[in-house]
């Protein structure tokens, strides 16, 4: 079982960026000395209330510098907003630094007005992302790459420097949609299924159908599952849902914003259900909340119901989002990555 933390290095309110990015280090050094198998980066643009994590490629190169055994995951880079040459080469350059370290993990984002002001039409972004990634992919297995798609053509590239992974570093597959399920089954990558508020046993459905495509594709084993949740770890399930409440209350109220942003927006798919899940996190409270996939709770508490996780979904890792929201103090922080690195993982192991 893979453990992980995922990271937005959020803002500070009132401090400068400078404080937000030392803090956000912080929690980094401390998870490579207390044994965490990975530091999982967001990409998050234009939202300067909520992170300062624009290039998680540029901060995965300072990780790889500072750290020497902890692996570093981008979940997710947004492939349809750049130049799929410009993302391998800096994908293999971190990959270099690192020694192999790098995770790879890929998706589309929900976001349309990031698209918007990066000039992107959101309706191009399914099409982006494939083409982005099958140029990826050739880049990195061999010495030169050509491509003439609906997007992107040239002739004869060589990407440079080399991946320090044969092929390049492994690639993981943001899943959200049910189509988008079987592709990634039928491609044989793994996936990355996120959860906010809901039981995450309400998409085994959807694991199914990944596990039926991989395995008739003929791919080996059963395909990896990896699931990102929000979670926090205390001496006491008491403390632990009092620490954590405030700001995963905020996090609920400004995802359902964004969502209702996104679903007015041109080119976006899902949008009634979009906007469906935005009044859902507008409207739920804390109790419910904590009902569903959300690990709060003391070392007894989440190991229990992360092990109920993987026995039920049949995980491969968990990324857990221990200050979701960006509002818990890091002292507080820190601690819970402390609990979960020696208190939860070793009952894994």
């Amino acid at each position: 079982m893979e453990f992980g933390v995922f990271h937005e290095f959020p803002s500070l309110t009132g401090r400068p960026d400078s404080e937000a990015f030392e803090e956000a280090f912080a929690i980094v050094d401390a998870a490579e000395a207390w044994g965490l198998d990975v530091m999982w980066l967001a990409e998050l643009h234009f939202d300067p209330t909520r992170s300062v994590l624009s290039a998680p490629l540029c901060i995965a190169s300072a990780i790889a510098a500072r750290t020497r055994r902890i692996r570093i995951g981008i979940g997710v880079q947004v492939l349809p907003l750049a130049s799929p040459l410009r993302i391998a080469e800096e994908a293999a350059t971190v990959d270099q630094i690192s020694r192999g370290r790098l995770i790879f993990g890929v998706g589309r984002s929900g976001v349309a007005k990031t698209y918007e002001s990066y000039g992107v039409p959101y309706a191009e972004s399914r099409e982006r992302f494939t083409e982005t990634l099958e140029i990826i992919q050739k880049a990195w297995a061999g010495p030169t790459v050509s491509y003439a798609g609906k997007h992107f053509r040239f002739h004869d590239v060589t990407v440079t420097p080399r991946p320090f992974q044969p092929n390049g570093p492994p690639i993981r597959v943001a899943a959200t949609s049910p189509d988008t399920f079987v592709t990634i089954g039928q491609q044989g990558k793994p996936i990355f299924l996120a959860v906010r508020h809901e039981d995450a046993r309400d998409f085994l459905p959807q694991i199914q159908t990944y596990r039926d495509a991989w395995r008739d594709a003929g791919h080996p084993g059963r395909g990896a599952v990896y699931l990102r949740a929000p979670g926090y770890v205390a001496a006491t399930a008491a403390i632990a849902r009092a620490e954590a409440e405030a700001s995963l209350m905020h996090y609920y109220r400004a995802q359902g914003t964004l969502l209702s942003d996104s679903a007015g927006r041109a080119g976006v798919d899902h949008a009634e259900k979009r906007m469906k899940t935005a009044v859902r996190l507008n409207t739920i409270s804390y109790d419910e909340a904590l009902r569903g996939s959300v690990l709060i709770g003391s070392p007894d508490d989440v190991a229990q119901r992360i092990d109920a996780l993987r026995k039920d979904l049949g995980l491969d890792g968990i990324l857990l989002e221990i200050n979701c929201g960006g509002k818990i103090a890091h002292g507080q922080e820190k601690a819970a990555l402390r609990l979960l690195c020696q208190e939860i993982m070793p009952r894994f192991r």
